[in-house]
């Protein structure tokens, strides 16, 4: 093999070293967030459901953010710079939540993380689709969210171990989280070479109608089986409730998270990599009838350990779709509109989480804890439906982009 064609096979630097900032922000995000629902009612007196609204709200933010933080990027002609915009915010508001005394600084920052997460999503994926291969961009898509989610479980598990460390000490446990957070974005700045020309047209409206006319059939279609995706899977909230419903303690329910993002970061590498040697659509179905195991497992769960069976399998779906989601979107949209692509693509799964999360809530409180899982199980198979009779996405599949 020669030497160039060795170096097609390879990831560029620039894919790890966004996979490890991601990584690291995600430490110090989880170590807050594992934490910040019970310090929010058992310390400074906040409702469950004041709790609900301002996470719900804070992920409406970064999702409406991200569809104009990846137009800019499209219009600008470059990512790098909304890329560091956005996790230099994020980082910036970790100190307020140790230094806060009153609920209105947490929502403050609470919002302000998540305008921070909108403005760098776009961009950032976008970014990957500029720095890899196509040959090799779910591979790349695989390795990102991989190393993202091992950040998702080491943060929890931090949150745990320093707060028995200390003796419950919350201040102490999220001045912790400030450290990796300014390192990413420390990383981010120097580790990142972003290329000369990543798109060709610039300085056009990429929201403008005869722009938005470029994002074809084939692109909205993955928006909508994406859509679908959220739809059947709702808010990992309800994972919590469920092994917490099956008998596990309070204390432990982090590792929920745990167990769920551990399956995740083992799986979204290795599918990565498979999904740029196979057919998307089969890589797609195989992902929704995982998820139909996992939510049958969840639906007649007795017992907690079932329950983290069942998150196991979770885990392991979202391993095998995010990225290959990710991917698709940069199959299918035009290189010029890949950051308008994305945020339009987030804003959807946005809304559908949110109204699969409020659909779920009254299921579970009309029909007990399996329906949710039940009417989840139904929506994969019809989503399977869908796409064994759709070709229309999967035509770009081993084009070169």
């Amino acid at each position: 093999m020669t030497t160039s064609a060795a170096l097609k096979k390879q990831l560029p630097t620039g894919i790890w070293v966004l996979g490890f900032v991601s990584l690291l922000m995600d430490v110090s995000s989880e170590i807050i967030h594992s934490l910040l629902p019970v310090y929010l009612v058992s310390v400074l007196g906040a409702s469950a459901l004041l709790v609900g609204l301002i996470e719900g709200a804070a992920e409406a933010t970064a999702q409406i953010v991200k569809v104009f933080s990846g137009a800019l990027s499209d219009y600008l002609g470059k990512r790098k710079g909304l890329a560091v915009l956005g996790y230099g915010l994020g980082a910036l508001t970790k100190p307020v939540f140790a230094l806060a005394t009153g609920i209105g600084w947490i929502i403050a920052a609470r919002l302000t993380d998540r305008v921070g997460k909108g403005i760098r999503g776009a961009p950032r994926d976008a970014l990957v689709a500029d720095l890899a291969p196509a040959s090799l961009r779910g591979a790349a898509y695989g390795l990102r969210q991989s190393l993202d989610t091992v950040g998702a479980f080491l943060g929890p598990l931090l949150a745990i171990g320093l707060m028995l460390l200390w003796d419950n000490d919350y201040q102490a446990v999220f001045w912790v989280a400030v450290i990796p957070a300014f390192l990413g974005v420390a990383l981010l700045v120097v580790g990142i070479r972003e290329p000369e020309a990543p798109i060709t047209e610039r300085r056009t409206n990429p929201i403008s109608r005869e722009s938005l006319k470029q994002l074809n059939r084939a692109y909205w279609m993955v928006v909508v089986i994406g859509a679908l995706f959220t739809l059947a899977r709702f808010s990992e909230a309800f994972l919590l409730l469920r092994a917490e419903d099956g008998g596990l303690e309070v204390a432990l329910l982090p590792l929920v998270l745990v167990v769920m993002n551990i399956a995740y970061a083992l799986c979204a590498y290795p599918f990565g990599k498979l999904s740029d040697q196979m057919g998307h659509r089969q890589l797609l179905i195989m992902g929704l009838l995982v998820l139909i195991v996992a939510d049958v497992i969840l639906a007649v769960a007795s017992h907690w350990l079932w329950t983290l069976v069942g998150v196991a399998i979770w885990g392991v779906h979202m391993g095998m779709t995010q990225g290959l989601l990710a991917t698709m979107v940069a199959d299918t949209a035009p290189k010029a509109l890949r950051g308008t692509a994305f945020g339009f693509f987030n804003l959807v799964s946005g809304i559908s989480l949110f109204l699969a999360s409020t659909t779920a809530g009254l299921l579970w409180t009309w029909g007990g804890p399996a329906l949710p899982f039940l009417v989840g199980a139904i929506i994969c198979v019809l989503t399977i439906v869908l796409i064994a009779f759709h070709r229309t996405i999967f035509r770009l599949h081993g084009q070169q982009q």
